[in-house]
């Protein structure tokens, strides 16, 4: 299982420590670096600022928001950070949620599956430049229909450094674990548990089963977002996790439509993600995070003794996982490598 740095998006401003971390994590060899954006920090710019120092780790985006640009704009994001760090750019790419899709950037979230594949489809015909791009689609048309008449199909006019550049996809829902198994190089688990491999095996089956499918286990990767805390006192370990957790299941969508909700309901704890959900949103954001038990933090993460750690790491390994994303500082990522080697 290999080993990757999750910067993830800021907060108030630039996180401090980040270039030394990002440092550290190609020091230790770990396989690649990451960022993300929701609606502050893009993920390309501090990608590029900070991958510019490095040489030989994988940089990727977990996640880039689709509704934050056109798949032609991203692709030449795609195709500028590939050439400029000699072929090691991942795109990592998601759907986000309706209240951040409509509320933020102005644009429809209905139908986000036959939207995500319109998307891929694009984006790989501008990095493959092997025609004008052309497109007819539900969601996307190039060029325009119902323009000035005036648009042609074009062809990027910088030449790939790769034909193709890895696309990942961000889900938590079957069908659109099924999709990132069908139309992309890899998955983006956000909150990943040992205990529900057998239900995104069969989601990640599904997809590989389809006609055209680009994969299959065997050459398919899945980078997981984990929290590992190497800590003596396992209840303060997961202590530092709790608001978070309570933050996702709680509030990043609404009632209605919370994926991350469904994921930890999904996973047995339906009765504590809408105790936490109800808490959350009516402000009682202390309580929603009292009321998540040390046990679904365990599910999800890997706290505790260094001991324990190792032990659990076994599970882990068995699982569809194969990089496992970590976060801190410089010092926490050399605990947290020397602890799972």
């Amino acid at each position: 299982m290999k080993l990757g740095y999750h910067l993830g998006y800021w907060s108030s401003g630039p996180p401090e420590g980040a270039l030394d971390a990002v440092l550290k994590a190609e020091e230790l060899g770990f396989d690649s670096v990451w960022t993300a954006e929701g609606y502050g920090s893009d993920a390309f710019t501090p990608l590029a600022w900070w991958g510019a120092s490095t040489s030989r780790i994988k940089l990727g985006t977990d996640i880039v928001q689709m509704s934050a640009r056109t798949p032609t704009a991203t692709a030449m994001h795609a195709l500028t950070l590939d050439h400029l760090s000699g072929g090691r750019f991942v795109l990592g790419l998601g759907a986000s949620g309706p209240q951040v899709v409509e509320g933020w950037y102005g644009q429809p979230y209905p139908k986000p599956l036959a939207r995500t594949r319109e998307y891929v489809d694009i984006v790989r015909k501008v990095v493959a430049r092997e025609a004008p791009v052309t497109h007819d689609g539900q969601h996307f048309q190039l060029p325009l229909q119902g323009g000035t008449g005036l648009g042609k199909p074009l062809k990027s006019t910088v030449h790939p450094f790769r034909k193709e550049i890895p696309i990942f996809l961000a889900a938590e829902g079957p069908k659109n674990v099924a999709l990132s198994a069908e139309i992309c190089d890899g998955w983006l688990p956000l909150f990943f548990s040992p205990k529900s491999d057998g239900f995104y095996r069969t989601a990640l089956q599904e997809g590989f089963s389809r006609p055209g499918a680009r994969h299959g286990f065997d050459d398919f990767e899945v980078a997981a977002s984990v929290p590992v805390l190497v800590h003596d006192d396992v209840e303060e370990a997961a202590s530092w996790i709790k608001p978070s957790l309570a933050l996702y299941i709680g509030g990043m969508g609404a009632k209605s439509v919370n994926f991350h909700h469904d994921v930890f309901a999904r996973m047995g704890y339906e009765d504590v993600a809408d105790k936490v959900q109800e808490l959350y949103l009516a402000g009682r954001k202390d309580e929603a995070t009292a009321a998540i038990p040390t046990s679904l933090v365990e599910d999800t993460s890997l706290i505790g003794p260094a001991e324990k750690i190792r032990d659990e790491l076994a599970a882990w390994e068995e699982t569809v996982v194969t990089t496992l994303l970590l976060r801190g500082d410089a010092a926490t990522l050399t605990k947290v490598a020397e602890t799972l080697a």
